[in-house]
């Protein structure tokens, strides 16, 4: 009689569990190991005290790291403070040195006694403001006009070979020297000063932008081509924003220059419907020979564009910084 029965097959242990291949953990930059232990307590298969302690001392160390970004670094506010005592302190004993006249170098207590006459008078409130507005609307009509040039200029080669080294030049070229031919053209307007300013910032502001899109990796584009982005679209929703560190770098610099640029313009154009600026109490100074009036508008001129610096452009790249995965290595 065949045997018709199939072979039965040996039946596994409940006692072995299968081999599994392990899984290699991916890499992440904790230096604390803080996402390490509470991804090893939750992937065990023991409830034990020993996990959940480790899962506890985890779960802590991530709570504490959050404490700390959150936390304000007072090095960044009391290095800086400690900077300029010190920076004083030199000032004033210099000057109790009497090395020079006490008209010439004045001392800290003198200038700060010339800014109470100035805030009294309301003088230093209308050359602080007529400087600002200035120089923020000078700056921002340049980023309007030198945003799109500069985008031109880096997607068309022809167009960048033939007015690339002009934008170059004319970067280099003190804006100082444009005060006399806009006082010619424009007379003793606004339009001197801003013209001036304009052209100061929007070379810098180009040349940053042009640098900021060559540094985009290639593939960037042809993924936009892929997609079937129009050049507009390439344009503003992929160059420009992987330019933004390159196009950040040039607008700072281009502020820097527009800066400088009024101060230009404010010292040598005076008279007719140009306002009271910090260029202008500057030459103010210089004209009474007053040294408190020269250093109190030195010290506005320079504390405008800290705070400028402190209060715009430094938390802008901060931020960058932060979505791109950079800040790690910064000393920011």
């Amino acid at each position: 009689m065949p045997n018709n029965s199939s072979p039965v097959a040996e039946p596994v242990s409940p006692l072995v569990e299968p081999e599994s291949s392990p899984v290699e953990p991916v890499e992440t930059k904790d230096p604390t190991g803080a996402a390490e232990k509470v991804h090893a307590a939750l992937t065990r298969s023991s409830t034990g005290s020993a996990d959940l302690r480790e899962l506890e001392s985890g779960l802590d160390s991530l709570q504490s790291d959050a404490v700390r970004k959150a936390r304000v670094d007072w090095s960044r506010v009391l290095l800086p403070v400690a900077a300029v005592v010190v920076l004083i302190i030199i000032w004033q004993f210099y000057v109790s040195l009497g090395l020079k006249r006490r008209d010439q170098v004045p001392g800290p207590m003198d200038v700060l006694e010339q800014f109470g006459t100035l805030w009294a008078e309301g003088s230093l409130q209308e050359a602080v403001w007529t400087s600002l507005q200035r120089g923020l609307l000078g700056f921002l009509i340049s980023v309007a006009i030198a945003t799109p040039v500069g985008l031109l200029l880096a997607q068309v080669a022809p167009l960048r070979r033939a007015f690339g080294p002009l934008i170059s030049g004319l970067q280099v070229l003190p804006s100082v020297a444009w005060v006399p031919a806009a006082i010619i053209w424009f007379g003793l307007t606004d339009a001197t000063v801003y013209f001036v300013v304009f052209m100061g910032a929007i070379p810098s502001i180009i040349n940053g932008l042009i640098s900021g899109v060559d540094q985009i990796p290639p593939q960037y584009r042809s993924v936009g081509t892929v997609l079937g982005a129009s050049r507009l679209q390439m344009a503003v929703q992929i160059i420009l924003p992987a330019a933004l560190p390159g196009y950040l770098s040039g607008l700072k610099q281009g502020w820097a220059f527009s800066w400088r640029s009024l101060m230009a313009a404010e010292i040598i154009a005076v008279g007719g419907t140009i306002g009271f600026g910090l260029g202008s109490m500057l030459n103010q100074g210089r004209d009474l020979a007053d040294m408190t009036i020269v250093m109190s508008a030195i010290l506005l001129i320079l504390a405008v564009g800290i705070l400028i610096e402190l209060l715009v452009f430094a938390p802008i790249e901060k931020r960058l910084l932060q979505r791109r995965g950079l800040l790690a290595g910064s000393t920011r």
